[in-house]
């Protein structure tokens, strides 16, 4: 452990509690992670069949976000200590000394109840239930379990991260159905290449941490194996949401062409595999890893509700 995780660990039993900026507070919750999750809670929402009203859409959106950022923040609070040690999170409010990890225990706690009882009292129950599993299977199952138990951590702690579009669905719907499990597998598919893609290049850090991502325990060349055989998975998988007609022909070629991309670059992950070509392909998945979610997201949202979609079955 290094200096600055005993400060941090110190300071808990001392009971000091340094007080962060706005800014400070804000990073605790992850934003560019609660910017994915709502957007993804958006299209869930959106897709969904009626209508709602727009100050309760807004208020179910408001509630993703904030239990987004609930879950950044104890994620913070509870991995002060390793994001001590980690070059990538070394930076944040808590390792940094600006925030106290108990204060993060408390905006986060704080933020997840207040989000849950609005979703509930304002939206639905059901929405409210599944906000609350996202929150407790990314603290308690991914955070404090799986973490820095087992290198299929990511895996099955993706699960939190593809509730969204089922929240935004459960809010405008009330209830639940085939179409939302869907959008729930394509992020479920999506987050192993995602993060081990990172970890291929960030194993250093990883290691020095103990953290038993795949890289560490299984190898470079175990990873770049388990990264392609996803992709192959989530290249197909992307094009379903056509087969339930939440897509149209615009959803399909642009999920085609996406998926390709995908398992190409995977597959030059899998090829390049030392020095720099080797990194730089990892960093190539990666950095598209997240531009294939936010197009594949965005074609199914605009192509639903530009009112254009075509089904593809008829053309056949």
């Amino acid at each position: 452990m290094t200096d600055t995780s005993l400060e941090i660990a110190g300071s808990d039993f001392e009971g000091t509690a340094p007080s962060g900026t706005v800014g400070d507070f804000i990073a605790l919750m992850k934003p560019r992670v609660m910017s994915l999750v709502l957007f993804t809670g958006l299209v869930g929402l959106v897709v969904a069949p009626g209508s709602m009203h727009p100050v309760l859409a807004i208020a179910t959106l408001i509630c993703i976000g904030v239990g987004a950022g609930a879950s950044g923040a104890l994620n913070m609070w509870y991995d002060a200590d390793i994001d001590a040690i980690m070059q990538r999170t070394a930076s944040r409010p808590v390792p940094r000394g600006r925030v106290a990890r108990e204060e993060a225990l408390t905006f986060g706690t704080v933020l997840a109840v207040g989000s849950i009882l609005s979703m509930g009292l304002l939206v639905n129950w059901l929405a409210a239930f599944l906000l609350a599993v996202t929150i407790g299977f990314y603290l308690f199952i991914y955070t404090m379990w799986l973490k820095r138990r087992t290198p299929q951590n990511i895996v099955i702690g993706g699960a939190s991260g593809a509730l969204p579009p089922m929240i935004g669905w459960a809010a405008a719907t009330g209830s639940l159905s085939l179409e939302p499990f869907i959008l729930f597998l394509i992020i479920f598919m999506w987050t192993p290449p995602h993060f081990w893609a990172l970890a291929l290049y960030r194993e250093g850090d990883y290691s020095r941490a103990g953290v038993p991502m795949l890289p560490v325990v299984a190898g470079g060349d175990a990873t770049r194996l388990q990264i392609l055989i996803y992709s192959l998975i989530l290249a197909p998988l992307g094009v379903l949401p056509v087969a339930v007609g939440l897509g149209g022909l615009v959803y399909a070629v642009t999920a085609g062409v996406l998926g390709g991309l995908f398992v190409l670059l995977a597959w030059r992950v899998y090829s390049c595999r030392e020095g720099r070509a080797a990194e730089r392909a990892a960093r190539q998945l990666f950095g598209f890893s997240i531009l294939y979610l936010l197009l594949l997201f965005t074609a199914l949202l605009v192509e639903q509700n530009s009112g254009t979609t075509v089904n593809v079955w008829a053309l056949v």
